[in-house]
Formats: structure tokens, C-alpha cells, sequence
């Protein structure tokens, strides 16, 4: 019986196969789930640097989650893996370091790098150095894929006010529209569109606002989080009268970084990404993340900041919160569509 179950399954894997030997399957793993390949002297450092706990969240919860196994572990059923780091180490082979990453290897769609050193020492060397970048890349890979997701069935209204806004950002008809309005911040008009996605066990908000172009100063961190203070402190309360939403600055202050389009090869601006936390004022013990993009209309000539919070109290939030992020990645201005 288990001689016949051996045979079918090889006979399944030599049919699923090209003729170079790559697997045309769909991926397997979980999102976020990174499958290392590697020797047992490298894997601490390995893992660490990818599971490093995500900025931002109220809770601790790893960037990545690492499966690792040993080169003679890593099967046929392992190669359908949806993200793989391969380490390999031979100083018979190998006189540098070397990495390259890679697309659709075995399945699709899939996330490949691998790393070849004649040393440990070496890839350490090299791991010191770039580890984070590689990191990035998985992650980033992830969020392109969601992206490509969000291109199905969209929200409606929110389509038509993006449309006067003119810009593009795949929202899916999972969100309703709360608002569409305009506040008066600074003897401005603040166009705002607001959106939601209550369904399932939390709680998800886009919102979605312009106000006019000044100077560079209001790109930085400071700039960026008193605008968006003073929008979500309007629109956005608790069940409390004289409740507010505003931002957390004691425990998990908002970090600002300058950030390039996904899948770049130029290293081009793109727009200023801000993580933190967000809290009720005056009112119920309620918070959560955000993430936000503000980036520049130069036709227009006006600021855009589009973001995400959640409310998911006693729940992981990292995926949730990258769903978010991934919307905002395909926000796209008008000399852009």
C-alpha cells in the first residue's frame, strides 16, 4: 500500500513538472510565511533578521514568520512555498558572496532568493549588510500580490469621488462610504473621503484627503501627523461625548520614511509612509494601528494623504494592517494613470 502511495505521488510530481523540472502549481504557506533553506551555524541570525517584530502594531508580531529546514529536508512539496531564502555555503563552489532573486521558480506566484558564500563567516558578513533589504523585498513582494488581488470588484462610490479627486486607488466593495466632505484646517479646504469595512471580526478604515501645497516642510514626520490630528480629531469618535481620535506619541511614537514604488528599478520617490498608533481621547480605552501614504499631486499642486487604521482589539493585526497598506500602494496620481 505505502510502495503504490509512493509511486502515484512521484507520478504526480514528474507530471506537475516542466521539462526543466519547475513546478507549475499555484503556492502553498501562509502570507507573510518565509521558507529558509539553510545550515544550522547560519539560521539564528537568519531568523532574526526576518522575524523581527513589524513597527507599528500595539502588540509584538514578527515581519515574517520563518519555517526553516536543512538542505537535505528541502522536498518537491516544500519548492511550492509561496516566499524561499536559500543559503547556500560551499567553499569548493563558492569564492564570493553572490545573491540573486527570482520570480515563479516552482510555482506561482512566488518569491525567490538565493544567497551562495564560500563561508559562514562571509554570509554573515553579507547577511549584517543586506539582510534587512532582503526582508524588504519578501515583503514587498506580498504587498503585490494583495495589489494585484484589489484590481477585482471595487466600491462604486467611492470610484465616482476618487474619480473627482482624480486619482486612482483600488478600493474593494467590501468598504462603504462614511463621509465625503470638505473641513476648513488653516483657512483651507480639506477635501475628505472616508471609507469602512466593518465586516468580520474587526474594523477597517480608509480615509482619503487633499489640502494645498505649501512647501517640503509639510512632507516631514511633525507636519504629517498634526494634519492628520486634525482631520481624524473632527470625523472620528468613540461613543463618548467629546471623544476624539488623535495619535500616540508615549509608547509608540509615528515613524515617517521615504518609500519608492513597488517593484521599482530606479530608486524613484514615491512618498512619505507613516506608522503608529492611534488613540481615543476623552473617552473609551480604544486604539490601534495606522498607515498612512502622503504623497505629492504635482498637477494639482496639492498634498495627498491616504490611509489606513484598525480597530481589532485581542486579535493579530500585522496581515490586516498590510491589507491597508497594499490599498494605499495603488493610489495613483492624475499624471499617472
Amino acid at each position: 500500500m505505502r510502495k503504490t502511495l509512493l509511486i502515484a505521488l512521484l507520478a504526480l510530481v514528474m507530471v506537475s513538472c516542466g521539462h526543466d523540472g519547475r513546478l507549475f502549481t499555484s503556492v502553498s504557506g501562509a502570507v507573510y510565511e518565509c521558507l529558509v533553506v539553510c545550515d544550522d551555524n547560519v539560521a539564528n541570525e537568519i531568523r532574526e533578521t526576518l522575524g523581527e517584530d513589524m513597527y507599528g502594531l500595539p502588540q509584538l508580531e514578527h515581519t515574517l514568520k520563518v519555517v526553516r529546514v536543512n538542505h537535505d529536508q528541502f522536498n518537491y512539496s516544500m519548492m511550492a512555498s509561496r516566499n524561499i531564502l536559500q543559503i547556500d555555503i560551499d567553499p569548493h563552489q563558492y569564492t564570493k558572496v553572490s545573491s540573486a532573486t527570482a520570480r515563479d521558480v516552482w510555482a506561482k506566484p512566488q518569491a525567490y532568493v538565493r544567497i551562495k558564500a564560500p563561508n559562514a563567516k562571509a554570509f554573515l558578513e553579507y547577511w549584517n549588510t543586506h539582510g534587512a533589504t532582503v526582508r524588504e523585498w519578501f515583503v514587498r513582494e506580498e504587498l503585490s500580490r494583495k495589489m494585484q488581488y484589489l484590481k477585482g470588484e471595487r466600491c462604486k462610490q467611492a470610484e465616482k469621488v476618487l474619480k473627482r479627486f482624480q486619482y486612482q486607488m483600488f478600493i474593494s466593495n467590501d468598504y462603504l462610504m462614511l463621509k465625503d466632505t470638505t473641513l476648513s484646517v488653516d483657512h483651507h479646504r480639506v477635501k475628505v473621503l472616508w471609507c469602512c469595512n466593518n465586516k468580520g471580526p474587526m474594523r477597517r478604515d480608509l480615509m482619503l484627503y487633499q489640502y494645498p501645497y505649501l512647501s517640503q516642510d509639510q512632507f516631514s514626520n511633525e507636519s504629517i501627523v498634526a494634519m492628520r490630528d486634525s482631520i481624524v480629531s473632527r470625523l472620528v469618535s468613540a461613543q463618548v461625548p467629546g471623544s476624539y481620535m488623535i495619535t500616540e506619541w508615549k509608547f509608540v511614537p509615528p515613524v515617517s520614511r521615504s518609500v519608492t514604488p513597488l517593484n521599482d528599478t530606479t530608486g524613484g520617490f514615491f512618498g512619505i509612509e507613516t506608522r503608529g498608533l492611534w488613540k481615543i481621547q476623552d473617552g473609551e480605552a480604544m486604539g490601534g494601528p495606522f498607515i498612512s501614504l502622503t504623497r505629492l499631486d504635482q498637477v494639482n499642486s496639492m498634498v495627498v494623504h491616504a490611509e489606513g487604521f484598525l480597530y481589532a482589539p485581542g486579535q493579530k493585526k500585522r496581515t490586516a494592517i498590510r491589507e491597508l497598506e497594499a490599498i494605499l500602494y495603488t493610489l495613483k496620481m492624475p499624471n499617472e494613470k
